[in-house]
């Protein structure tokens, strides 16, 4: 019996032991637990830069498309088969060039007869006139042989007329398109032959909103860019203003005269367009990747120093000051490559966070770190495009 005693005196005192154990860890832990819930989670890292004051032009945006001042396709007036074709796709010629001629053989050869009938009809209108000085011939035969010349005379111009019609010429300088016909095919009128089109100045058509009617006037300066292209923009202005609004869209059109020497703006390109506004306003300024968008509105998140319920400044364990993440809500204004302008919600000089925005929330502690940092700029150019 002393034996089972013993016995269950040694277990009684283990399990007293290991109880002991499992309270201190137990104890421990939730001691780590409200810690770690004073203390709060730890910061996010996150890559700031500093809201700043900037003059920008004033600018209406939009995009357009390219149209020719002048362009035309080329094709005949008259059937008949390709004689000889003067040109090569993509060519520059002159206005005038001859570009296609059409078989004119029969033509040619009744304007041969019909001169041969003009010469025997001046001939003899000239002796009949001879006549009747004598009074060999009366007055009706020589109005009779003078209309017969008018006849023959009107003959010859109009088989002239169609042989010149024969010849297909350029009726202005430009550059012209793709051959669309061969050599030795016939041809019925209006056949389409190629292109021409003058490029040295082109037109941008576009459309505004009808708000800005009184501001984008005739001779306003324009700023023309090829969105997959490097390279300045091209100067114009704008050459016409459409009297009526579009009642579906609520937008007016107009259309921008832009000098195009190097024949970078093709027909039917889609182009950026800014038109220049004399006025220039100081501006808010941030990266565009600062700003973070929800259904509920357009937010960033300002860098500000932690405080206590007293106000006091809170300290981190480095000493310096605790910093936390403030969600502020702003209204954005007009973008500029990589930076967007701050209409209201967020003063010059304030800190906001670029990189990293997306794992924070109202209140969150974080951690600058600026050692990789993006540069936007406001006229970006991406190697990749």
């Amino acid at each position: 019996m002393r034996r089972y005693l013993i016995a269950a005196g040694i277990v009684l005192g283990l399990f007293v032991i290991l109880a002991g154990v499992k309270f201190k860890q137990i104890s421990k832990l939730i001691g780590f637990g409200k810690a770690a819930e004073v203390a709060g989670p730890p910061p996010e890292a996150v890559g700031t830069a500093v809201a700043s004051t900037d003059t920008w032009q004033g600018e209406l945006a939009a995009v357009g498309s390219v149209a020719p001042a002048r362009g035309v396709t080329i094709s005949n007036e008259i059937p008949g088969v390709v004689k000889a074709i003067r040109f090569e796709s993509g060519a520059v010629v002159k206005a005038g060039q001859v570009l296609v001629e059409l078989d004119a053989s029969v033509e040619a050869a009744q304007l041969a007869s019909a001169q041969a009938r003009l010469q025997l009809a001046t001939t003899t209108g000239a002796r009949t006139k001879r006549l009747l000085e004598g009074g060999a011939a009366t007055q009706v035969q020589l109005e009779s042989d003078e209309a017969q010349q008018r006849t023959a005379l009107a003959d010859v111009t109009a088989l002239r007329a169609q042989i010149e019609k024969k010849t297909v010429r350029a009726p202005f300088a430009g550059r012209l398109g793709i051959r669309s016909i061969n050599l030795g095919q016939y041809l019925n009128p209006g056949t389409p032959i190629t292109v021409l089109e003058s490029l040295g100045s082109v037109y941008v058509d576009f459309s505004l909103p009808q708000q800005f009617l009184g501001q984008a006037v005739v001779g306003t300066p324009v700023n023309v860019a090829i969105a997959s292209a490097k390279g300045e923009a091209l100067q114009g202005k704008v050459a016409a203003v459409d009297p009526t609004i579009d009642a579906g869209t609520r937008t007016i059109k107009l259309r921008a005269t832009v000098q195009n020497a190097a024949e970078r703006l093709r027909p039917g390109m889609f182009v950026n367009v800014a038109v220049v506004l004399p006025k220039q306003d100081p501006v808010v300024t941030v990266p565009a990747m600062s700003v973070v968008h929800a259904p509920y509105g357009d937010s960033v998140y300002v860098v500000e120093p932690k405080k206590d319920e007293s106000g006091a400044v809170v300290k981190g364990p480095d000493g310096q000051p605790a910093k936390v993440a403030r969600q502020q809500f702003v209204r954005l204004g007009p973008s500029r490559g990589d930076f967007v302008a701050i209409a209201e919600g967020l003063k010059n000089g304030e800190e906001v966070v670029t990189q990293g925005a997306f794992k924070l929330r109202n209140g969150a502690p974080v951690a600058v770190n600026n050692s990789v940092k993006l540069t936007p700029s406001l006229d970006p150019h991406p190697i990749n495009r």
